[in-house]
């Protein structure tokens, strides 16, 4: 009788719950440091899966091809896959499908837009009251407005794409029960067949150069539009109130923002202040903490070997604030540099929209805080609540008041 080998389990001392259990969702930077100090390649008996941990495993995973995003897609646990694209193929069909997506979100692409963009920010945060939720009233306008100048959608269908984009971003959580995945399936079948109309008569900007290249079929460009706003649309809308959360308790890394004019770093360093401080505060609150892939063979990382067929989560929350990768990993330091954050992934699969989200980020944040100097919570960031699910990494509410004498201090 042949007897089948187990991973040998380190298990988490009592005091620390488990990252993915309810009560231990709302602060799992404990449990992820402990295994980054003693298993940073740790196999969870619970989910059955490899967690990595530290920044140095996690960085080569990323980077790494015997670790499959094809056969991590499967381990959803949810009944609907994904369709295929960029995110759920490996190399060659992978980068077959990436380069005619440069087209759309190449950094050339969004430099077009920043013009556009700038009077798009203007006009929403013209418009605030003295007292708002930064959530609500900045972050999904905001991103709408983005999508909306990139797809060079008609301002009459944004609230519709708003509406279907919101509900499509549940595909974004492997976790999501069985009753928010069909609302999901079926919000995204709704947003691509909107986008698939839209696109049709496209002719100009980035979305038109997309439709005109005959790389690939009709299907696999709807499918790089539907990537884009589920994987773009969301991260935007939720890293608003995330970044106020940080900046808003810390004047001296409002006032980095005070004196960067609104450069989004496109000079030969790419490192504007207002750049370095998007990189900086993504690295703190990662929208997509954890991405899965599968060994296709054993894989030896730093830290640990993972079998083959392992299946494995990279714990970018973790990653991006290991301490033997960054200095005061749980510290805002705005002028961080060099800042190898992971929340765009690296490697292959290295976000396509990062730059969009980036070149968006340090475009709002700089305009918001100088033309409201006094922004404060009227809560004190210990009782903002967020959100119990795991992705994406995202604040419920963050209210404020623009004249600077916060309820809470």
């Amino acid at each position: 009788m042949t007897t089948v080998s187990r991973p040998v389990t380190v298990p988490l001392p009592p005091h620390l719950g488990h990252p993915f259990a309810p009560a231990g969702r709302a602060n799992p930077g404990p449990a992820y440091r402990w295994l980054q100090l003693h298993d940073p390649v740790h196999y969870d008996p619970y989910s059955r899966m490899w967690w990595l941990t530290s920044h140095a495993a996690c960085g080569a995973a990323l980077r790494d091809h015997r670790l499959s995003a094809a056969l991590g897609q499967r381990e959803r646990a949810r009944d609907d896959a994904l369709p295929p694209s960029m995110l759920t193929t490996d190399p060659p069909e992978h980068q077959r499908l990436r380069n005619p997506g440069q087209l759309l979100l190449g950094p050339a692409a969004i430099r077009s837009l920043e013009g556009v963009l700038g009077e798009e920010i203007d006009a929403l945060i013209g418009a605030l009251p003295d007292r708002f939720d930064a959530v609500e009233a900045i972050g999904a306008p905001f991103a709408t407005a983005v999508f909306g100048r990139l797809f060079g959608l008609p301002r009459t269908d944004w609230a519709r794409f708003e509406l279907l984009a919101g509900a499509a971003s549940v595909n974004l959580d492997p976790l999501a029960g069985s009753e928010r995945a069909a609302a999901g399936r079926a919000a995204m079948g709704e947003l691509s067949r909107f986008l698939t109309a839209h696109a049709r008569t496209a002719v100009a900007g980035p979305l038109g150069r997309l439709m005109a290249d005959d790389r690939i079929t009709e299907r696999e460009k709807t499918g790089i539009l539907g990537l884009a706003v589920v994987g773009g649309w969301q991260p935007l809308a939720e890293m608003v109130g995330n970044a106020l959360y940080w900046l808003l308790p810390r004047p001296e890394a409002v006032a980095v923002l005070h004196g960067s004019g609104g450069d989004t770093g496109h000079g030969a360093d790419g490192g504007g202040a207002a750049r370095l401080l998007v990189d900086e505060l993504l690295r703190l609150e990662a929208p997509i903490p954890f991405t899965a892939r599968v060994a296709t063979e054993e894989v030896p990382l730093p830290g640990g070997t993972v079998p083959r067929d392992g299946r494995v989560l990279i714990i970018i929350a973790a990653a991006n604030r290991d301490p033997a990768a960054f200095e005061d990993p749980d510290e805002l330091r705005p002028g961080r540099t060099p800042n190898p954050q992971l929340a765009f992934g690296a490697g292959t699969h290295f976000c396509l929209a990062a730059q969009l989200v980036r070149t968006a980020g340090a475009l709002l944040l700089p305009r918001l805080l100088g033309r409201f100097p006094g922004l404060a919570l009227t809560t004190a960031p210990d009782a903002l609540a967020w959100d119990p699910s795991p992705i994406p990494r995202r604040l419920l509410s963050c209210p404020v008041t623009t004249t600077g004498s916060a309820d809470a201090g």
